[in-house]
């Protein structure tokens, strides 16, 4: 599949020179072989309005004795893609969700111009590629030689080679095939079996369900990196979906000396009393539990990141810690342990800093 992110760094300084604002067609049947892959693999983006395919052929190999095919359908007006291989028996089809550029040729070239260069590419000639005109731009770029064929009408790279100076050109884009017209409509059919499988949730989704909230309103805190402004941290224990205070018991536990680069970092021990009440041991791990005051946690001042959890003790569950990275909204930032289930703690919840909205008022 055709994706910027697997171009060289190089890539990304080519053709600001070769487009001027146009909108490129969104009817098309593009293949090409894959650059880098086994001889014979091949991939062909079909695409007709909100509705594309993208179909990889995998030659017959050591590793593979059958040929197959792999295809991925788009529905870009809801972004939702399907996957499945024709030859599984029985019939498999996984689902997810996409955003941005799925593999579109055109997209990929916009990437490539947008990234880019001041005219260090110069117009060289001109020649038919597959039936269509282009224009030949060739050039240094950052000690390296390139070679753009550029078609012109449609605002689509039809072959792109690189190389040292003094050296054999490596190809990067060679289209075999280019066609405008519709593809079949058979062709942007999902089988009848992926119809009924839904992609799982989006994170944006989950932290909706989770908080009843707009999600744009949270920041998980497992991501980083964290923040480089300083800044204290309240810590709430709330029911899902509610976002009720707990308003029970919980233990605290905190390591600020976690170092990520450390190569043998120090283990940790948690043991567990019957009704879960739990200790902790090992590296710079301590129970900070004292500091909780009418069941809200104070954290002043800590680290980028840190590992710390919170334990509401349930019977024959343990405690555990994990990492947390500190990010800043306000000189006091909300963070909000919250339960999956609040009548069974011991199942877990998840870490959401309040970056905006009601939840992240400094009264709560």
């Amino acid at each position: 599949m055709r994706a910027p992110h697997l171009l060289p760094i190089v890539a990304m300084l080519l053709l600001a020179p070769l487009l001027s604002a146009q909108s490129h067609p969104t009817t098309y049947t593009i293949g090409e072989a894959v650059i880098g892959a086994p001889a014979g693999t091949t991939t062909t983006i079909y695409r007709n309005g909100t509705k594309a395919l993208i179909d990889t052929f995998f030659p017959a190999s050591a590793d593979t004795p059958k040929a197959h095919h792999t295809l991925t359908f788009y529905d870009l007006a809801t972004g939702v893609n399907h996957t499945w291989d024709p030859a599984i028996t029985p019939p498999n089809c996984s689902a997810g969700t996409f955003s941005g550029d799925w593999g579109d040729p055109f997209e990929t070239t916009k990437e490539l111009t947008d990234a880019i260069a001041k005219g260090s590419l110069k117009p060289t000639g001109a020649e038919t590629l597959k039936g269509i005109p282009t224009k030949i731009y060739t050039g240094l770029t950052q000690g390296t030689n390139v070679k753009v064929w550029f078609d012109d009408k449609d605002g689509l790279v039809m072959k792109m080679t690189y190389g040292p100076p003094g050296a054999a050109m490596n190809t990067m884009i060679d289209l075999a095939k280019v066609s405008f017209t519709p593809p079949p409509a058979a062709v942007l059919a999902m089988p009848a079996y992926c119809a009924a499988v839904k992609p799982p949730p989006t994170p944006a989704q989950l932290i909706a369900a989770a908080t009843g909230d707009d999600p744009a309103n949270w920041v998980n805190a497992n991501y980083g990196p964290g923040s480089k402004t300083s800044c204290s941290i309240l810590v709430h224990v709330v029911a899902a979906k509610t976002m009720a205070p707990l308003n029970r018991y919980y233990q605290a536990a905190i390591d600020t000396t976690y170092n990520q680069d450390d190569p043998h970092p120090a283990g940790y021990t948690f043991g567990v009393g019957r009704d879960g009440t739990s200790t902790y041991a090992g590296g710079g791990l301590h129970e900070i539990t004292s500091q909780v005051k009418n069941f809200t946690l104070r954290i002043d001042n800590p680290p980028a990141y840190f590992n710390f959890g919170v334990n509401v003790p349930t019977p024959n569950t343990g405690a555990n810690v994990g990492l947390i990275y500190r990010q800043c909204f306000a000189p006091v930032t909300n963070l909000y342990y919250i339960l999956k289930d609040a009548s069974n703690p011991g199942s877990g919840g998840d870490y959401l800093y309040a970056k905006s909205g009601k939840y992240a008022a400094p009264s709560r």
